[in-house]
């Protein structure tokens, strides 16, 4: 039942495949159902449908992952007659292709809208990609994933009210990532059976897609220079048809010494296992940062010690020294030398910097958080329609 009064809150984006756009989606229209308001998501559809079916949450299926105006142009009045027909009272958009379809939308039924700007996007060149950008920031408010999104908002497009951009950190899980989210004897023989890892020897992760700009690369040259070999790495992500990159990462860390076991897996679903055999999570991303990077407060939450890069988000999430570490992005010594250092970290020091990593996220970064931030802000909008 809806308790607010008649509120209704359309999510659109491209499709729901998967991804931190999509997850993010699911988990609003998981918060705005369980606090009894009334929601539904358009998109081009895809593999995640079947969460809004199992939330009872409508899905309008529509060509919205295309960026051809015209198809935009028809999205735009399929979206209106949508609104007016099922009483929306506001859109949040979080893509740039459909926020044209959006605006149209608005302009034609009167309903508010607003965007989120998941990431950085690139702006070359400027006479085509500001403009095109710039519709993100057409709506009531703008939500930036980190701050370190809305300060390249802020300093990107010019002329931009302050007070319309929006900090809403993205968040982990806490019900999902957290230490005791796997039994011990469950993560040690995925630890030793799955993965072939030596029981007793920590593991250090590093997850996220085969790319240069992840710093793969960086992160196993920081590996051959270490003092300590005596450990297991999972390089854990999909080489997404890049194989001549993922060759070149395998072939450098076959160079590693013996004494070093190095896997590579794609993508898996069991994350919380992942964190559960992981003694350290890495978060190399060097090229460019992360906007957020969500792996680093899943993992402080699951209770892993972290390392990232310092710039982008992991800034935001990571307290050096408190919750984590941070090295300069690309040097690949400084990584080598933070990595044994933690390795030699006393049980102690472990325990306390585990600690304050938990209650950090628990406190600023969980999804609980960015749901109770993002709906107090649908509330703060919302415009009771008459009769």
């Amino acid at each position: 039942m809806d308790k607010t009064g008649g509120m209704k809150i359309l999510q659109v984006l491209p499709a729901l495949e998967q991804g931190g756009v999509e997850r993010g989606t699911l988990e609003i229209a998981a918060a705005l159902t369980a606090a009894g308001i009334s929601n539904a998501v358009a998109s081009a559809g895809g593999r995640l449908v079947h969460v809004l079916d199992e939330l009872g949450v409508e899905h309008l299926t529509l060509p919205l992952d295309r960026k051809n105006p015209f198809a935009l142009r028809s999205c735009a009045k399929m979206l209106a007659d949508y609104c007016e027909k099922e009483g929306v009272t506001l859109m949040h958009v979080r893509s740039r292709a459909p926020a044209w379809a959006v605006k149209w939308a608005s302009k034609k039924c009167g309903v508010k809208w607003i965007a989120t700007f998941h990431g950085v996007y690139g702006t070359s060149p400027g006479f085509l990609k500001l403009p095109y950008n710039r519709v993100m920031l057409g709506g009531e408010r703008t939500i930036a994933v980190s701050d370190y999104v809305r300060r390249h908002i802020l300093d990107t497009y010019g002329g931009v009210d302050p007070e319309k951009v929006v900090l809403v950190h993205r968040g982990a899980d806490t019900d999902v990532f957290r230490p005791d989210a796997v039994p011990r004897d469950v993560a040690e023989a995925k630890k030793t059976v799955q993965y072939g890892f030596e029981s007793g020897r920590p593991v250090i992760t590093l997850p996220g897609r085969l790319t240069r700009w992840k710093g793969q690369e960086v992160f196993i040259e920081a590996l051959s220079l270490m003092r300590n070999h005596r450990y297991g790495v999972l390089v854990l992500g999909s080489d997404q048809g890049r194989t001549d990159y993922s060759d070149r990462l395998r072939t450098k860390a076959g160079k590693l010494p013996d004494e070093t076991r190095v896997v590579f897996r794609d993508h898996t679903s069991e994350m919380p296992v992942v964190y559960a055999l992981s003694d350290i999570v890495v978060n190399a991303s060097s090229a460019q940062p992360e906007a957020f990077g969500r792996t680093i407060p899943e993992a402080q939450a699951s209770g892993c010690l972290v390392l990232a890069t310092a710039h982008g988000g992991a800034c935001e999430t990571v307290k050096d020294g408190e919750t984590g570490f941070l090295v300069p992005p690309g040097d690949a010594k400084a990584m080598a030398a933070k990595l044994d250092e933690m390795l030699e970290m006393s049980a102690e020091a472990k325990a306390k910097m585990r600690a304050a990593a938990i209650a950090s996220v628990r406190a600023e970064f969980s999804t609980a958080k960015m749901c109770e931030r993002t709906i107090a802000l649908y509330r703060e909008l919302h415009v009771e329609t008459p009769g």
